[in-house]
């Protein structure tokens, strides 16, 4: 595809790039070294997940990095993958899948915009500064093209910007809306100074659920950075193992991923681990963004009452203001998230589907689930759990 003498190409690794150019457009606000936006379309962390065999041949993830350069320029490029399953993307096409198979359509490989096994909102197209019109338009225009060249059902982009998905419906791809729940920062000094903002019913459950975790018997503490030792991510794959097995069946990031982000990343992450009798009980891991802390994963070794509220929730938000940050994410779904501070906010994706009257079907279907999560994320937020703020409550 030329455009304006711009040429696309699809690269099989990202070792065929230099980390230098594709973070000057995955983070270029990052290029004084503090922190970008998110770690996750950051070429250090797109590698690890290839380097460490967590994506590329026999997981379903096969990269397909998406380039646009013009005079020998990298100006654009995308977290490109064909798919040969819908795992790992937490915006779920299923029945889709299953609804074309049934008419005789092939819906697999797809093709998916996507950073894998990460359902945290980030630019997808992304821009070196200063050919933001032209290098969004040319990613676009080519991912749909390689998509309707090599016959293929669909193409998908999940968990982009809302900017991005404005600009994707206006080119003709789908918009699809779905939600999750966030914690914000209203300025808030300390733990204590949130719970004031919230309903006199939460704040007491919260510090009952509070009191619950430290019963465990032992002592929480967060890694970051030089902190973190390789005994610790020992100890967190035993976790991650575990809740691997019971949600998909088998752990999507291999033992090598841990043990090369921790080379690579260990400035971008936070490891809150219980640790019981000398020994780590259960853990979470976050990524550290410039406004945002992201929890990604949680596992235990050992059941107690509220530990998983207690590190993945409200430690989160201890560590969220303590570093300064504008929210914290918990991850995909979870209503019970609702009762621990964190609001319902809306999350996109864009969608082309080639075939035209299951693309027809497809688009009735989103339009009647934007109004229903509208809905529900408005029925949810005034439902909250924070105090009206005309109602003076008394503790």
């Amino acid at each position: 595809m030329t455009q304006a003498q711009i040429e696309i190409r699809v690269l099989a690794s990202l070792s065929q790039i230099a980390a230098e150019d594709w973070d000057a457009c995955a983070c270029p606000e990052g290029a004084d070294g503090s922190r970008p936006l998110d770690p996750f379309t950051t070429h250090r962390f797109l590698s690890a997940l290839e380097d460490s065999g967590s994506v590329g041949p026999g997981t379903g993830w096969q990269p397909q990095y998406l380039t646009a350069y013009q005079g020998g320029l990298l100006i654009a490029c995308a977290p490109l993958y064909a798919k040969g399953h819908s795992q790992g993307e937490y915006i779920f096409d299923h029945n889709w899948a299953h609804a074309y198979e049934q008419a005789g359509g092939h819906y697999y490989p797809k093709l998916q915009v996507a950073v894998p096994f990460t359902p945290a909102t980030g630019r997808r197209f992304l821009v070196r500064p200063g050919f933001d019109g032209i290098g969004h338009s040319a990613l676009l225009q080519g991912a749909v093209q390689l998509a309707a060249d090599n016959r293929l059902s669909s193409l998908h982009v999940t968990f982009c910007t809302a900017d991005e998905a404005r600009m994707g419906a206006e080119m003709g791809l789908m918009r699809r809306s779905t939600q999750q729940f966030h914690w914000q920062n209203d300025g808030y000094a300390d733990f204590e100074a949130f719970m004031r903002a919230l309903s006199s019913r939460k704040r007491k459950n919260i510090r009952k659920e509070r009191m619950q975790a430290q019963c465990f018997g032992g002592e929480i503490r967060v890694f970051q950075g030089d902190s973190l030792q390789p005994e610790h991510w020992d100890a967190f794959w035993e976790f991650y193992q575990d809740t691997g097995a019971r949600k998909w069946g088998a752990p999507y990031l291999t033992r090598q991923f841990f043990d090369t982000v921790h080379e690579t990343m260990a400035q971008d992450m936070a490891l809150i681990l219980a640790e019981r009798n000398g020994r780590y009980v259960a853990g979470a891991l976050n990524f550290i963004g410039r406004e945002t802390l992201y929890g990604r994963y949680w596992g235990c070794a050992e059941h107690h009452p509220c530990l998983h509220f207690e590190l993945c929730y409200y430690q989160a938000i201890e560590l969220a203001i303590a570093l300064g940050l504008d929210r914290a994410e918990a991850g995909a779904q979870g209503e019970h998230k609702l009762a621990r501070g964190y609001l319902p906010c809306e999350t996109h994706s864009l969608h082309w589907i080639g075939d035209p009257g299951f693309a027809g079907a497809v688009e009735r279907y989103l339009e009647a689930e934007r109004a229903a999560t509208e809905e529900e994320i408005e029925i949810l937020t005034d439902y909250g759990p924070f105090r009206k703020t005309h109602v003076e409550e008394q503790e």
